[in-house]
């Protein structure tokens, strides 16, 4: 099969959910079909596997309703594309959309950094269901990572087409962790600081946990910055890293007690896997998704509930029940991987195919 992968949305100095899905499933792939990828610029190779590509418009461009006009030439068994705003006028070939969650139909308000005029549009596009059936309607096949978005599209009638399953996966070659080694009393927030990533109730759950450090790994816009740091309890310990390198979250990861989120709304949960890949347990908002991704792995604590998340995190000062859940989540990670993830694409791929015919 000839496959076509969209990347242009990929970054190109370091990886977003996104780009390294998108980067995850091309080298996964590529080792059982026969791929190509779509770029906008070259910087972007350096984020990718070394696999054939075309250079073609950008997807922010005013090109993007033709953009199906330049990837013609490829004659693509099936084009896959991990957004689902792809533009599709005057295609030849199947294509495959994904949609990842229906996040911000839940939080229709698009983060404060963006220009005005965006941030409306954004807003209006998820006060009504009508223009995401638009979109998703136009392909053959949609993809989703999770079967709780696959419910919830189904729930709301998003497309008529057939939805599929392509997961994420965890993402590099981090090493499983010693689990005698005794674990430092740090806890990891990795994600953005999104309003619906509630980081303001970790925060104010310091106050339970003096003997802990939370450290918040990810870039962060300063006025976002004033605001969680007006929130920190008198002693607690809160260390801001403004972004992390690959290796440095490796290591933070390698020696934490958890990583922790209370989030209210994920669509996955990508570094739930990362961390339990290592070994390392995880303290997370019971809701639908992360029951899928974590199962049994995970000890749960309610959202709004800042005394109970912090009792929830003690419990793993027991030595004995530390190592417990360290086990359980190496298991459960186990059932994640680009390669399970590559069949998954390819079977759906199969099956756009040949309803395209």
């Amino acid at each position: 099969m000839k496959l076509v992968i969209d990347a242009r949305y990929t970054r190109i100095t370091h990886h977003d959910g996104i780009s390294r899905y998108t980067a995850g499933l091309i080298a996964a792939t590529s080792k059982l079909a026969d791929v190509t990828m779509l770029i906008n610029d070259t910087r972007q190779l350096a984020m990718l596997p070394d696999v054939p590509y075309l250079k073609i418009s950008a997807p922010t461009s005013v090109l993007e309703p033709f953009v199906a006009l330049q990837i013609n030439k490829l004659d693509a068994d099936v084009v896959f594309s991990p957004m689902q705003t792809m533009g599709t006028l005057g295609r030849k070939f199947p294509v495959i959309l994904t949609l990842h969650d229906l996040i911000y139909y839940a939080h229709p308000h698009a983060p404060k950094f963006l220009p005005m005029p965006i941030r409306i549009g954004w807003f209006l596009f998820h006060q009504v269901y009508w223009p995401q059936r638009l979109l998703l309607n136009r392909a053959d096949a949609v993809a989703t990572v999770s079967n709780t978005t696959a419910g919830l599209m189904r729930k709301h009638r998003l497309t008529r087409q057939r939805i599929g399953l392509v997961s994420n996966a965890p993402t590099g070659d981090f090493a499983r962790r010693d689990p005698s080694a005794k674990p430092k009393k740090t806890l990891l927030y990795m994600g953005s600081f999104m309003e619906y990533k509630n980081v303001e109730t970790l925060v104010r759950a310091m106050a339970y946990l003096p003997e802990h450090e939370l450290h918040l790994l990810s870039g962060i816009k300063e006025p976002r910055r004033q605001e969680l740091m007006e929130l920190i309890p008198n002693g607690a310990a809160v260390v801001f890293h403004d972004g992390v390198s690959d290796h440095e979250y490796e290591q933070l990861l390698s020696e934490c007690t958890a990583l922790v989120t209370l989030s209210r709304e994920e669509g996955y949960g990508l570094p739930l896997v990362e961390a339990m890949s290592m070994g390392t347990p995880v303290v997370v908002t019971d809701m639908p998704i992360f029951r899928e991704v974590a199962e049994d792995a995970a000890l749960y604590a309610s959202p709004d509930d800042a005394r109970g998340f912090a009792e929830q995190v003690r419990t793993l000062d027991e030595s004995a029940t530390w190592m417990e859940y360290s086990h359980r989540a190496v298991q459960r990670a186990e059932h994640y991987s680009w390669e399970r993830s590559a069949q998954q694409l390819l079977e759906l791929a199969k099956y756009a195919s040949d309803h395209r015919k």
